[in-house]
Order: structure tokens, then sequence, then C-alpha cells
């Protein structure tokens, strides 16, 4: 009859079938796959908190480089956002899932009934332990190679991706020295369900008004709005 450690043994080995790598330390492995709930109250501990600060490291420079190469002409500001929706949490915890490391979770009991090895906050994490993993007992193609296959069109889907709203009418007024601000016009609805009705003021131009569930929406939709009014939007 197999125990716990066989059984795990065999996850390890299937998910290193379905990531196309095999470990020579198959223990950095296990560490990158250990959630800090495991070893709780002990000082000295292996989970995956490191490998997971270094993985974010490695996965920043795949994407830039990546970025990079795929897009010979555009400048920072457009690079930046593509960026951003690529290297995140939710984009971390959609390639866990692809390529099925929750199924090689080590969890604490506790943890487990709570439903960890679905949460997207640990999914992410072990995404980026995984990928360290990857660099350390591999190298760089072979953390980059992870990526390239499980982030997938994700990398197609970001040339789509467009600068943030109020970063890009921040920088219009900043290149027209033109003093901007937000103006809260109005609130109402119950606390649960709030909507905000507030307007984007640039110096020498009419303010433009935007509404959302949150202030940041609201200012969102109003600088959206002041550039679409001028053009500068689609």
């Amino acid at each position: 009859m197999k125990g716990p450690a066989a059984d795990h043994d065999a996850k390890l080995a299937a998910l290193e079938q379905r990531i196309g790598y095999a470990f020579k330390d198959r223990a950095l492995l296990r560490e990158a796959l250990t959630h800090g709930s495991v070893h709780e109250g002990q000082k000295r501990k292996r989970d995956y908190d490191r490998l997971e600060f270094l993985g974010d490291r490695v996965l920043g420079l795949c994407v830039a480089e990546r970025l990079l190469a795929d897009n010979q002409t555009e400048q920072e500001g457009e690079l930046a956002p593509r960026y951003n929706s690529l290297v995140n949490r939710h984009a971390c915890a959609r390639a866990a899932r692809a390529a099925g490391l929750g199924e090689a979770l080590i969890l604490s009991p506790a943890e487990e009934a709570h439903g960890g090895r679905q949460k997207e906050a640990i999914l992410g994490d072990i995404c980026e332990s995984v990928i360290a993993a990857l660099y350390l007992d591999g190298d760089l193609e072979t953390a980059r190679a992870f990526i390239t296959h499980f982030w997938g069109g994700a990398f197609e889907d970001a040339k789509g991706v467009r600068q943030d709203a109020k970063t890009a009418l921040q920088e219009w007024a900043a290149a027209k020295k033109k003093h901007l601000r937000y103006v809260e016009i109005g609130q109402s609805g119950p606390e649960h369900a709030p909507h905000f009705i507030i307007e984007a003021h640039v110096e020498g131009f009419a303010p433009v008004r935007g509404e959302g569930s949150s202030k940041r929406d609201a200012q969102r939709a109003a600088a959206e709005a002041f550039l679409k009014a001028r053009g500068e939007r689609g």
C-alpha cells in the first residue's frame, strides 16, 4: 500500500510530464509546491515563500524580453500596460491551472479544507515559485520555456491592452504643462453598492464627467471620456 510520500512522488512525476521537465533535485520542486501552512509554528521551514520572491523576478525578465522582441517600435508607455497584464496574480494563477500545479500542491489539512488548492492567490504564488525552481534546477531557458508554453496566447492578447486612462490623461496633461485634478460631484446608492460621479478637470479645458461604483472607477471613466473628447482614445 502506498504511503503519502509515495503518493506525492507520483504526483510530482505526473507534474514533470505535464511541464516537460524532469528535476535533477526533486526536493526543490517539492519546496516550490509546499504551502506555508504545512510548517506553521516552526522556526526553520522550507516552503515556497523564498522561491516565489525569485520567481517573480525571473518571470518579469522573461516577459519584458519577450515584449521587446515582439514589439520593435512601441515605447515604454505602450509596453508597460501589456507587461502588467502578463505579470500579475491572475495571469500566474491561470498558468498554474493550465499546468495542473494545484494537483501537486502540499497543504495543511486545514488549508485543504478551506479550498486552498483552488485559491487564486495560492496558485499565483506557486506558479512563481515553480518558475524559480525551474530556473535554479535548470537555467533561464528552462524557466522561459515554461512561461512561453503556459502563458500561451496571453502574449497575443496583451497586444490589445491599452494604457490605463488615468495614467494616459496624467501624461497628456503633464506634456501640455496643464494641472489635472479630479472633483467628486456626487455619491448615491446604499453603502454596499455606492455610485460615484467625478469630474476630470484639466486647466484650460471644460471638465468631463465619469461615473462608477468606486471613486477609482469614476475617475477612470472621467479620464477615458476626457481623452475621447480630445481625440486621444478610439
